[in-house]
This record gives structure tokens, sequence and C-alpha cells, in this order.
């Protein structure tokens, strides 16, 4: 069901205007907008870093990683094909496309706070229905039977609330599905270039799951075997540096090509060992997989 966040009701209807109240959200850049206020807000990050995340996601290790090992997950432990499958924070639409290939018949829905990359995600999956919005305030209930949020919670203050609203829009038995950065420990300035609010323990991340209501069905550590090189580079990184390098950096795309290819076997290695069964106890990041009980209600 579609929610009006300005009268606080479900309706069912072709379009977004509100049976009820009469309201219907704005446009920008041609995508509705849910959260306009904020849709022209950067928090201090540079719309024009969609290009350059556009340009280099489809050959960089750490991103093309995360959607095979992604991918991996969603065809072992979702057993039912989602039919409606909503991503929270799609920036440019990479991992929009990989769901796009794991799910080929499902009906996808996909927004972020930005519409700047809402372009870029239109042009990989241009059959989706892209849409700007606060995560804090979702504009559906009891609609999808997947809902996915990757390195997104991290950025958000009140976390506990974002997964009250996937909840709510989670249908009964459906499953959400996360990844973070994971280990205090980590932290660096490139965590707070990216605007992180935390890097997450597991323990903390199933804890806050299961406060929303969740139970927990699947969860692994990733970047494993790179940790080691992971930490080194914090130990190692001198400070300063310009914006760029910061951008660059805070996106893990400061390497060169013959580096780039060595991580990338390195992490074929370790999708390897996850899809034999092994769930790593240490990583840079973390994948979580729950579901909502079918007895579960909005109510």
């Amino acid at each position: 069901m579609k929610f009006c966040l300005e009268c606080q009701r479900s309706f069912s209807a072709p379009d977004w205007r509100c049976p009820h109240c009469g309201h219907m959200p704005t446009e920008r850049n041609g995508f509705l907008t849910f959260a306009p206020a904020l849709a022209a807000q950067n928090d201090g990050f540079n719309p024009k870093f969609f290009q350059l995340m556009a340009e280099v996601e489809p050959s960089n290790f750490w991103f093309v990683s995360r959607n095979r090992i992604l991918g991996d997950a969603l065809r072992k432990n979702i057993a039912v094909p989602a039919a409606k499958v909503l991503e929270i924070g799609c920036g440019t639409g990479f991992v929009l496309s990989g769901m796009r290939s794991v799910f080929p018949q499902a009906s996808l829905s996909a927004s972020d706070i930005y519409t700047e990359g809402l372009g870029y995600a239109a042009k990989r999956v241009p059959d989706a229905f892209l849409f700007q919005m606060d995560a804090l305030h979702i504009p559906y209930r009891d609609e999808f039977d997947l809902v996915g949020a990757f390195d997104v919670l991290e950025h958000i203050e009140d976390d506990g609330a974002v997964l009250e609203q996937l909840w709510q829009a989670c249908k009964a038995g459906g499953s959400v599905v996360l990844t973070v950065p994971q280990h205090r420990w980590l932290w660096s300035r490139m965590d707070d270039f990216a605007h992180h609010k935390r890097r997450y323990t597991r323990d903390e991340l199933v804890q806050k799951l299961e406060r929303a209501g969740f139970r927990i069905e699947y969860a692994t550590s990733f970047i494993s075997l790179l940790l080691p090189l992971m930490l080194a580079t914090r130990l190692l990184r001198k400070p300063g540096g310009t914006e760029m390098e910061d951008q660059m950096d805070a996106a893990g795309l400061n390497i060169s090509r013959a580096t780039n290819a060595v991580l990338s076997l390195v992490m074929a290695v370790e999708r390897g060992l996850i899809r034999i069964g092994l769930r790593m106890p240490m990583g840079g990041s973390l994948l979580v997989i729950a579901r909502k009980p079918v007895a579960a209600s909005n109510d």
C-alpha cells in the first residue's frame, strides 16, 4: 500500500495523489520527491561525485565483489523469488542493476535522498521506479517482499527509526538485506569524509534488527581476507590530503589497475569461501539478511 506522509494514511491508487487529503508529491529533475527540503541538501557531499562513481563502479574490486557476494547470498537465502523489491539509497544504481540480475521478473523500486544519482540509476535499470525520499519516512506500508539498504544505514543518526520504517514497508514474511561497514577500530578519516555516523559490530546490528521485530536468517562478514591491508592503510595513511584524494579514498578508488586486479583475485577467493558456506567472523563489511515474521502486523 502507498502511504501518505502528509495525513499518515494508507491508500491504493494508480498515482500518488492521496485520496484522503489530496496531497501530491512534487518533482525534481524528473523524479517524485517525498522529502523535497532534503533533496537540495548535500551535507557536504559533492553531487558531482556520482559521475565519478558511475564511471568506476563496474570495474572497481570493492563494488564488483560486494555485488557478487550479495547476489550469491540472496539466491541462497531468499527461498521464494521476490516479486516486489525496494532499495533504499540506490545512488547510481549499481547494486540495483545487480538486483535486477538476481530477480529478473521482480518489480523494482529504488530511492535516494539525492536526485542527482537517480539519473544514472535510470540508465542502468530503466524499468525501475525511482524516487527521492528520506529513509526516516518511507511512503509505503506492507508493500515489498524484499527491502535492501547497502552501505546506507551508517549515514543516518537514528538508524533504529530507519529499521522501523523498513519493517513498515516490508510485507509479513518478507525480508530485509543490509550491508554496513564493520569494526569501530577501523574508523578513519575516510569514514569522516563519507559522513558515517558509526561502524557497526555484528551484535549491535543484530540487536537493532531484532528490536525492530526482524528475525536474523543469515549474517557474514566480507572484505575479510583484505582486513590486514585495510588496517595497515589506516595506520600508514599520512594526515592531510586534497579534497579529491579524500573523495577517492573514501570510495576506495585511489588504486592502480594492477592493484585493483590483485585485490579482485583475493576477493574472488573470499567469495568462493563464502559460497561454500563459510561465514567470515571479521571483515571490513557486514552482510545481514533478516525476515519479518509471517504473523507480524503493522497495526
